[in-house]
């Protein structure tokens, strides 16, 4: 009997502990706040911090470029400035501050405000051309295995970045059976499944080829792709975020995508820059990402390791995304992304 007794009352069950430990946090957290006044002269240094990151986040646009590039180092990593908000959160709590807590709501409302709508899913069905578009990696030790995953991706047409003379050969190879038209202009290439015409270079001012176009004639009419790879930016502790040869390229790919005379457009590509980074705006103005449009969540696919920042994109002009996501992780340093489309018909 004895041992029965010590059975049933000895300490309770692991949930009514686990009750317990929860209501000794919460009291060490806000017990003592009644009656404390000290709870608005507290915290006032993270109050200050919750300010400055919310100005961050609205006056993003007027963080000035002249110093190193910051305000595309800024709009690269836009998001992220919200990661700020927890830390400061629990800082605010251990110190008792209610003016810290009230102040964090300032950037947590300013972020959900800016980035809220990618958080939900915006994928929907249907769809009648998907792309894909992948930077390979120049130093990727199984590019046969980049190809295989590529080719299952179900796209209609794949753009690859970062090519090498020794690598195009394993890629063709790879994706001979599922694509039966492509071409290589310098380090970038298209496979399709559908004819391709009127091919060539797109001249973003570099000196060397790193972008194409072609027409790509779909059951549903011709759309003309672009595929670009745009010059890497640096991040240097005598210069800042460099990024002025990636500036001038977007600036000359903005011109060719707005001189096009097709109707439908889709761009895809390594941009090296977000939707939010000013520095593309003379391609993002004239296109819709797929991402920000169709999406779930922020797509990030760079790097692959530890996305952080979607630098790949897919934009499209005169057709209606209806999907976005990213592709498992190759033998490069990027995630693929693809997306579907609805080609829009003649008069609609």
């Amino acid at each position: 009997m004895a041992q029965a007794y010590m059975t049933e009352t000895g300490g309770g069950t692991g949930q009514d502990r686990e009750q317990t430990r929860l209501r000794r946090l919460f009291g060490r957290l806000f017990g003592g706040w009644r009656g404390d006044r000290r709870i608005w002269r507290r915290g006032i240094v993270l109050a200050v911090l919750a300010t400055l990151t919310a100005l961050a986040m609205v006056l993003h646009a007027q963080v000035p470029n002249a110093v190193g590039n910051l305000g595309s180092l800024t709009e690269t990593f836009l998001p992220w400035l919200g990661a700020a908000v927890p830390p400061l959160f629990v800082l605010a709590l251990i110190r008792r501050s209610a003016t810290a807590l009230i102040a964090l709501l300032v950037p947590t409302i300013v972020w959900l405000n800016i980035f809220g709508g990618l958080l939900s899913n915006k994928t929907g069905t249907g769809g009648d051309f998907t792309v894909a578009t992948h930077n390979v990696n120049a130093d990727n030790a199984d590019a046969a295995g980049t190809a295989r995953e590529i080719a299952t991706s179900g796209a209609d047409v794949v753009a690859l970045e970062e090519l090498t003379e020794t690598a195009v050969p394993v890629y063709e190879k790879a994706l001979a059976a599922t694509y039966k038209y492509h071409e290589v202009v310098g380090t970038v290439g298209m496979w399709s499944k559908y004819p391709m015409a009127d091919t060539k270079a797109v001249d973003i001012k570099l000196g060397w080829e790193r972008a194409m176009r072609s027409t790509v004639t779909t059951p549903d009419g011709p759309v003309a792709v672009y595929v670009a790879h745009l010059p890497s930016v640096r991040v240097k502790l005598e210069a800042g975020f460099t990024a002025r040869q990636r500036d001038k390229s977007a600036n000359a790919l903005g011109e060719a995508i707005a001189d096009e005379p097709i109707e439908r457009v889709a761009l895809l590509g390594d941009l090296n820059g977000t939707m939010n980074d000013r520095a593309l705006h003379a391609v993002t103005a004239q296109m819709r990402s797929t991402q920000g449009a169709a999406g779930s969540g922020f797509g990030f696919s760079w790097p692959s390791s530890f996305p952080m920042a979607r630098i790949d994109q897919i934009m499209v002009r005169g057709m209606e995304p209806t999907a976005s996501w990213t592709l498992p992780q190759t033998g490069s340093d990027h995630l693929p992304v693809a997306a579907r489309v609805t080609i829009a018909t003649s008069g609609s």
